[in-house]
């Protein structure tokens, strides 16, 4: 095998050839860092945060596709990943998911204390989130948390502290986590059924359009009431809007539960977070804040 050829599978592996996973765990950390700044946060810690995110993402991939190699292959969408079809050895794997968890907490070694007992937990839960979907009911609602941990770390290293904000902005990222990643396992729920694992698509049976929608729902509901606690004014509402529109317009796409438009509701997901983030700068930029 070629260094390029190796170097490819390893794109694979980390899935830096399908960033979406990257900018789904990107906004709400950007949604918490400004709120911690209370406008633009320091460029430095930015730079930290957005690093951070890549080299997480990438490594809980691979711990990912590590835990799945033996479902990936009788999986539709999974079945040519790299560890799937042997193209990347366990421990060469297992050794890369290592390496760039050592880059992310070099990353972090400036920041304070409690960002780094954060981090600790924060990768706990991405190297045991794909074990959950072995026992777990909804192991989408651990991954909810997994996904949400750069909100709380985001408080920590601008503020040293996580105030009650944090954990109200991380419970509503939950709701959307489970919101999307269910629209994603429906792509998948006749595979998974047949080879057994768990995801809340299953879960949810015949209510999963429903409980996806009842999901974002409530996220938009608890973001309202972040607003109003932060005291944000008209641009943040403006961007809720437009994510609630964004959200109700996956309802047309999930809703016959075909594999091909509920892959395409999970990638709308992108826009929801974007116009989330844009509301919350704007609204500092314009200082439409009372």
């Amino acid at each position: 095998m070629t260094l390029a050829q190796r170097l490819g599978h390893y794109e694979k592996l980390m899935r830096l050839d399908k960033p979406i996973g990257i900018l789904l765990l990107l906004w709400p950390t950007l949604w918490g860092l400004w709120l911690a700044a209370d406008g633009v946060p320091d460029m430095s810690v930015l730079a930290i945060f957005l690093a951070g995110t890549v080299l997480m993402r990438s490594a809980g991939c691979i711990i990912n596709d590590y835990a799945d190699r033996d479902f990936d292959g009788h999986v539709e969408r999974t079945r040519a990943r790299p560890l799937a079809v042997g193209a990347v050895g366990t421990t060469e794997a297992l050794l890369l998911a290592a390496g760039l968890s050592l880059c992310a907490f070099i990353l972090i070694l400036p920041l304070n204390r409690l960002t780094l007992e954060l981090s600790a937990c924060a990768l706990f839960l991405a190297a045991s989130y794909p074990y959950t979907k072995r026992f777990f009911a909804m192991p989408q609602a651990y991954l909810g948390v997994a996904f949400g941990f750069g909100i709380p770390m985001a408080f920590a290293a601008l503020t040293g502290s996580v105030p009650f904000l944090a954990w109200m902005l991380m419970a509503a990222n939950l709701l959307w986590v489970i919101a999307y990643d269910t629209e994603y396992a429906m792509v998948d729920k006749a595979d998974d059924l047949r080879i057994g694992i768990r995801t809340s698509a299953i879960t949810l049976g015949r209510f999963d359009v429903a409980g996806v929608m009842a999901c974002h729902a409530v996220f938009l509901g608890i973001m309202v009431a972040v607003g109003s606690i932060r005291g944000l004014g008209v641009a943040y509402y403006a961007g809720l809007a437009l994510a609630a529109g964004l959200a109700a317009y996956q309802y047309r796409l999930i809703r016959n539960r075909e594999r091909e438009r509920c892959f395409r509701a999970f990638l709308h997901n992108n826009w929801v977070g974007a116009a989330v983030f844009a509301g919350i700068a704007l609204d500092y930029l314009t200082g439409t804040i009372p």
